[in-house]
């Protein structure tokens, strides 16, 4: 796009071309671009260029077309009339700018602290750990919330002269926001912070040996996992629905249930993870980084193909799996809990665990009675280590139960 300012009525023609380029309906198009068409009147009325609107123009416009709509039709809006504007005026402004809201900058001083600490540590877990995207997003999370937390000694000078008792503090304040399961993983974070910074000199001491989290047992938990019947009911149910959406998730609800993926993995398969030759999948295991080449079985690679033949919009996203409205975007985790979450409850299943790791659990209980060995499930699952697969042995609850003793009469009595 030319960096000639432009008309309103070409930023219109752009806006309305794009629209339906992207697949939306004739009526969604025409209400986008009157209200875009509203709000560029008044700019020019501002002596405002788009290319020049901060977030406090768009905030001065809605409240100024929100007086004229109670004038209009003498009544409070509707709850949905924010929305109902800002989501047009939104795609105009990422035309023109190339990303709406733009990024806010570092002005602060404690974040200007902040960044020299926690960017290096995120940099250090790319460059030297070889660490997942997820996890180095976790981990620096935890960082920067710690060095909120200590507010204005988060600076070098002030991290250097950090206590364990500060330490204790901070953990006293995030237990009592948390479950006691989730404790053991808040220290493991903050431990490996602490001996970052004292491997880079950023403290005089290792605090990370110091601290220390409640006690968890290896397995003490149970996975959730759907019961066989529930997965079959589910299935058979949203096989029948024949609309697109239908189609599509059948065929996420098949790799869920043969092939236990995580709801990240699925949203990332691309069109170029199916070997339709080899009759093969390629997963890319989103927590591990693990790769897996997996044979492509035929109910799946049917329900898939389906997928791709009646029901995906036509679209250059390379990703399989998108939502069933414009615009045509892959699949996000959220998108994915909510689908099955859904399809549950229409089939009556209405507690429990119910998102994407329950299929997952059930496949790992299906693969366990049919005595296969726990290095091929932990390969299908992509677990890199052993101890991972071993938790679904507790899921086996009736072979455990044929291998119980039986209690004394003496004891029963």
């Amino acid at each position: 796009m030319s960096d000639q300012p432009l008309s309103r009525m070409e930023w219109l023609s752009y806006l309305n071309d794009h629209l339906k380029n992207e697949g939306y309906a004739d009526r969604t198009v025409t209400h986008c671009v009157r209200v875009a068409g509203a709000f560029l009147i008044f700019l020019e009325k501002q002596q405002i260029n788009l290319r020049s609107v901060q977030p406090a123009h768009v905030e001065k416009y809605l409240q100024h077309a929100l007086r004229r709509f109670r004038r209009r039709y003498g009544h409070p809006e509707h709850k949905s009339w924010r929305s109902a504007r800002t989501a047009p005026i939104r795609m105009l402004l990422r035309m023109a700018h190339g990303q709406w809201p733009p990024t806010a900058d570092p002005i602060t001083r404690a974040k200007k602290a902040r960044d020299p600490i926690c960017d290096p540590y995120a940099e250090w877990m790319v460059e030297i750990r070889g660490l997942a995207s997820s996890t180095v997003a976790i981990r620096r999370s935890e960082a920067l919330r710690f060095l909120s937390w200590i507010g204005n000694r988060s600076s070098r000078k002030r991290v250097a002269s950090l206590t364990i008792a500060e330490v204790d503090r901070y953990l006293k304040d995030r237990s009592s926001l948390l479950q006691r399961s989730s404790m053991p993983a808040i220290t493991v974070l903050l431990r490996a912070f602490l001996r970052w910074l004292h491997s880079t000199g950023q403290t005089s001491r290792d605090l990370s040996a110091l601290v220390i989290g409640p006690s968890r047992y290896a397995f003490e938990t149970v996975p959730a996992a759907l019961p066989p019947q529930h997965v079959e009911k589910v299935l058979d149910f949203v096989q029948r629905d024949d609309s697109a959406k239908g189609i599509r998730d059948y065929a996420i609800l098949m790799l869920l249930a043969t092939y236990g993926m995580r709801a990240s993995e699925i949203g990332a398969l691309r069109l170029d993870d199916i070997d339709w030759r080899k009759e093969a999948i390629r997963v890319c295991h989103s927590k591990t980084g693990v790769t897996s080449h997996l044979p492509l079985m035929p109910k799946v690679g049917a329900a898939i193909l389906r997928y791709l033949r009646e029901g995906r919009p036509k679209t250059s996203v390379r990703e399989i799996f998108l939502r069933d409205y414009a615009p045509y975007q892959p699949f996000k985790s959220g998108h994915l809990f909510r689908l099955i979450r859904e399809r549950l409850r229409q089939v009556g299943v209405v507690s429990g665990k119910r998102g994407p790791h329950a299929f997952r659990h059930a496949r790992a209980v299906s693969l366990l009675r049919a005595a296969v060995p726990l290095k091929e499930i932990g390969d299908i699952l992509g677990h890199r280590s052993p101890l991972s697969t071993m938790t679904y042995l507790k899921l086996a609850t009736e072979d455990l139960r044929m291998v119980a003793l039986e209690i004394p009469k003496e004891v029963k009595a």
